[in-house]
Order: C-alpha cells, then sequence, then structure tokens
C-alpha cells in the first residue's frame, strides 16, 4: 500500500513538473533567429530544474531560477536559409525545435495599420482612383511565395498591472493560402530586405487597432521622470478607483434590462420597416480597457522580451491625434527608449511611419489640430539616436483612414534600415527641415536629406514619383499679426527653399504640409522622396 502511494506521488510530481514547465512560444517549428547576435532561449521550470539546449554545434545548459525561470544564451550564428533543429531539455522532458531559419528578425508594432492584414485591404476603395492599389495587394497575394519570410503573430491581450511572460501562436511562411494573414506593412517592408539582403527574415507581430502609445509604454519607464510619472500615476489611479466599484452583478443586471428594452425596441423597429436602435454593449471593467498606460507592453510586447531582433518597426499616433495629442513627443521617447532597455541590446533600431493624409482637405492655413501635432511629434522624435522615419503625405487617402499604400510605407520604412542598420549607402529619406533664415520679406529655408537635389514632383498611386513643373504648394507663412497664409515658394538650391508672401513684409514663421490632409504638398527629393511637414519656430 505504502508502495502504491509512493508510486502515485511520483507520478503526480512528475506531471506537476511537465505542467509547470515551458518554452517561449518563440521557440517553435519555423522560427526565425537573428544573425550575428547572440540568442537568448527562455522557458519556465521549478526552481532548479536542470536545463540544456542544443543548437547547430553548440551545447550550453543551466538552470531554472529561484522565480522559475530559465534562459541559455546561444552564440551567435550566420545567416542560413538551410533549415535547422534545436533540441530544449528541461528536466527529463525533451523538445525538438523544426525548420529554423537565421536571417533577420524586426518587431512589427502600433495600431491599425500595422495591424491590418494583407487580405484587409483588398476591398473597394471608398475612392475609386486608390481602387488601383486593392488590385496590386490582390495580385501580391496571389502570386506571394515566399518560404523564407516568416511572421509570429501575439494574440490581442491585457494585463493593467502585471507583466504576462508567454503566449500562444505559431510561426507562418507567407507562402499560398497563409500570406494573406501577414501584417501589410510588415510584409512590404520584410519584401525589401528580402529581395536586397537574400537572407530570411522574420516579423514579430504584435500590435493592436485603435490603440494608444501610452499602453505599449513599460512600467518601469514611466518612473523615469516626473512629466511620465504624473500621467502614469493620474491615469491609473482613475483605473483602480474605478473598478474597486465595480459590481458585476449589478452591472450584467441593468445591461439585461437595456438588451430586454432593445428587443423589444428592434422588434416595434422592424415590424414597422424602420431601422432598430444600436444594440447595447456589456460595459467593460476599467481595468481589462487596452487603453490602460502600460497594459499592452505588460500582456503582450512583454512576452516577446529578450527575444533577438535587429529592431522595431511603428505604425501609430491615430489614436494620440484626440488623446494628449502634445505629450505625444514624450510618450514615443518613453516607448522607444522603455524598449531599448527592456532588450538590453547594444542595437536597437526603431523606425516609424509619419501618418498618412487623412480627411478633407483644408481651403484655408489651420489652426491647432491633434492629427498635424502627433505628426509633428513623429518628426522631432528623431533626435534619438538610431530611429527613422517614413514620411507617408503622399499615399493616405482623405475618406479611409487606412489607406490601402502599404507598398509605400514598407519599402520607404526600409530605406532607413538600410542605410542605419545594414550600412548600405543610399538616399533614405525625404527632405527634412535643418534651419531658416529671414531675409528682409523672404525666408529662405534650408533642408537634411536632399540626396541630390530638392526638386517638385508628381505622385500617382503606387507608381514612382516623377519631376513636375508645377509650383510648389501648401507652403505657409505669417507676420508678427499671426496670420497664416498661403505662400509662394520657389527652389532656390540644391537644399534650399525661398518662401515668401507679397502682403507680408517682415516673415516670423514658415510652415509646410501643415493639415492632416495635404494634398498637393509636392516638395520631395530627387529620389522621389517626399519632404516631411515642418514648422520653422
Amino acid at each position: 500500500m505504502k508502495k502504491l502511494i509512493s508510486l502515485l506521488l511520483l507520478a503526480v510530481m512528475q506531471v506537476s513538473l511537465i505542467a509547470e514547465s515551458q518554452i517561449s512560444s518563440l521557440f517553435q517549428d519555423g522560427a526565425v533567429f537573428q544573425q550575428n547576435a547572440k540568442i537568448p532561449v527562455w522557458g519556465w521550470a521549478p526552481s532548479g530544474t536542470a536545463v540544456s539546449v542544443k543548437f547547430k554545434g553548440q551545447e550550453k545548459s543551466g538552470k531554472a531560477d529561484n522565480s522559475g525561470k530559465w534562459m541559455i544564451h546561444l552564440d551567435a550564428v550566420k545567416a542560413s536559409v538551410e533549415a535547422s533543429e534545436m533540441t530544449i531539455t528541461v528536466g527529463t522532458e525533451s523538445k525538438t525545435i523544426k525548420d529554423i531559419l537565421i536571417g533577420e528578425v524586426w518587431i512589427c508594432g502600433g495600431q491599425s495599420n500595422m495591424d491590418f492584414k494583407l487580405s484587409m485591404l483588398v476591398g473597394n476603395a471608398r475612392d475609386s482612383k486608390h481602387q488601383p492599389l486593392a488590385e496590386y495587394i490582390k495580385k501580391e497575394i496571389a502570386s506571394a511565395n515566399d518560404p523564407f519570410l516568416r511572421q509570429i503573430k501575439v494574440p490581442r491581450k491585457v494585463s493593467a498591472f502585471k507583466e504576462i511572460d508567454n503566449f500562444e501562436a505559431q510561426w507562418e511562411k507567407a507562402v499560398p493560402n497563409v500570406v494573406q494573414n501577414f501584417t501589410a506593412t510588415g510584409y512590404f517592408f520584410a519584401k525589401e530586405l528580402r529581395k536586397k539582403l537574400n537572407v530570411p527574415v522574420g516579423l514579430v507581430n504584435c500590435n493592436w487597432g485603435g490603440t494608444r502609445v501610452e499602453p505599449w509604454i513599460p512600467m518601469s519607464q514611466f518612473q523615469t521622470s516626473e512629466s511620465l510619472k504624473s500621467y502614469y500615476t493620474k491615469e491609473t489611479d482613475i483605473i483602480k478607483e474605478q473598478s474597486a466599484k465595480w459590481n458585476t452583478e449589478k452591472i450584467k443586471e441593468r445591461y439585461n434590462k437595456q438588451l430586454a428594452d432593445w428587443q423589444e425596441k428592434a422588434k416595434k423597429a422592424k415590424a414597422a420597416g424602420k431601422k432598430p436602435p444600436r444594440k447595447p454593449r456589456m460595459p467593460q471593467k476599467p481595468d481589462t480597457s487596452n487603453r490602460v498606460p502600460s497594459t499592452l507592453y505588460n500582456a503582450m510586447m512583454h512576452t516577446v522580451v529578450p527575444y533577438a531582433v535587429k529592431g522595431a518597426i511603428w505604425y501609430q499616433g491615430e489614436s494620440n491625434a484626440g488623446h494628449v495629442p502634445n505629450l505625444y513627443r514624450e510618450h514615443f521617447g518613453a516607448l522607444i527608449e522603455g524598449w531599448r532597455q527592456a532588450w538590453g541590446q547594444d542595437k536597437f533600431y526603431f523606425y516609424w511611419c509619419q501618418l498618412a493624409q487623412f480627411k478633407p482637405i483644408n481651403e484655408n492655413p489651420i489652426g491647432e489640430d491633434g492629427w498635424v501635432t502627433v505628426c509633428n511629434n513623429q518628426r522631432l522624435t528623431l533626435e534619438l539616436p538610431d530611429t527613422g522615419m517614413a514620411v507617408l503625405n503622399d499615399v493616405g487617402e482623405a475618406k479611409d483612414i487606412h489607406p490601402k499604400n502599404k507598398m509605400d510605407a514598407g519599402k520607404r520604412l526600409s530605406l532607413w534600415a538600410f542605410k542605419q542598420a545594414y550600412g548600405q549607402e543610399l538616399v533614405y529619406s525625404g527632405p527634412l527641415y535643418k534651419s531658416s533664415e529671414i531675409k528682409g520679406n523672404k525666408v529662405i529655408v534650408k533642408f537634411d536629406s536632399v540626396g541630390e537635389g530638392l526638386m517638385v514632383g508628381k505622385k500617382n498611386i503606387y507608381h514612382p514619383t516623377v519631376e513636375s513643373n508645377e509650383p510648389l504648394k501648401r507652403f505657409q507663412i505669417c507676420g508678427a499679426d499671426g496670420q497664416w497664409k498661403w505662400a509662394d515658394a520657389q527652389i532656390t538650391g540644391k537644399d534650399t527653399v525661398e518662401v515668401s508672401h507679397k502682403e507680408i513684409s517682415a516673415p516670423e514663421e514658415v510652415r509646410y504640409a501643415w493639415a492632416p490632409n495635404a494634398e498637393g504638398a509636392n516638395l520631395y527629393n530627387k529620389s522621389g522622396l517626399p519632404a516631411s511637414l515642418f514648422k520653422t519656430k
């Protein structure tokens, strides 16, 4: 009897060990590892459990620490399209991971314009002039077949105050019947890398549509300055207070009454041939909202740290146009610095898309605008090292916040990567404001990133920009009275533009492309890349 009990206890202990032992979901069949960088491999097991990892002639071992986490750092390996295997042994259990490639790995973060899959961009355009973009993407989906381009998608999850360790997902290949699931912006970025670097590319797809920048910032980063700490404390105190008062039973009871009332009204509306009222939604507990500061970093991004990557690409900001846009520069910078701290790599490149144009075109110069403020703060964030920005003020759609042209978005992001991360000599950015000088009734504006020089350009859908004979447009100028007027502007040198207005004898400031939709803005460099919006003060 005692022997039977001992055997049962041993069996329970073995089952418990297996249940408690996990390997990060990043380490699965089809994974892509970063070339020429140490490769962290990690998981969880009871404290003291022995762990070993075998990969490409290496065998390294360690133990789970007191918290139950283990991590093995493998030596760097070179790029390879030849499929490799890794064997991870935790205690007495072994797992072999197959079809591993070595190449370039990038995080794809942000909101819907990064989250949107290729398949979500093939519907009819809201404006028929953009329909060729949808047709282009349909053809791309039909023809794509690249098993060396892969992604893993971190599922949506929230955690307001606790960092989550793992997730469930699988690596996918850019092959027929699968490629349509790829992040569109990330796919076209990766496609450029595949074409020019000729190595495998892996995308860690971690994003959520409609989200602000603040939920993606690590909790620790919010403690690095008084202003960040004040924002975090104010926002989370509200959430904690509301959550403490939350009464699930009362909420359900109230919702059920609202639902019953709606059903009755909907029934009557249907009988009368009228449109039914909007169906009520079950209220969401405050601390389960995806807008809580750090909640998406905690539940999603933290799960992939510190997987070896080259860096991140980012497309977000739309949701901050209506939420503290003046703080976007500080908060976005905190996100970048916070991720870099979390990863702890020697280099962590970070490139983002400046928001594309959206909403009707303005006939007169505008005043304060959240969309423009975010765009300008994105430009100013370029002061951080190893960063870059793809300007998209010529590929948006007035009627759609999700422009279909993700081809130019991905390609323009890749140019920054080729220059900074891969050391290639090429023109990687459109003109960026450098300085200005007032001379009499004129303002002379000087630009960086002009390549072979400035030009007036014309962009047609996804085709390359061509030089145009049209005058420069969308420049604004004002004097001491602060009244903005459309300005006369002309290119006067390789990197200079002269701006003036016949009614302003003493100009004080110049702006360019200063609108949510600056369609018609046509300052480019001769490589066909557009100038960012800017203001001289």
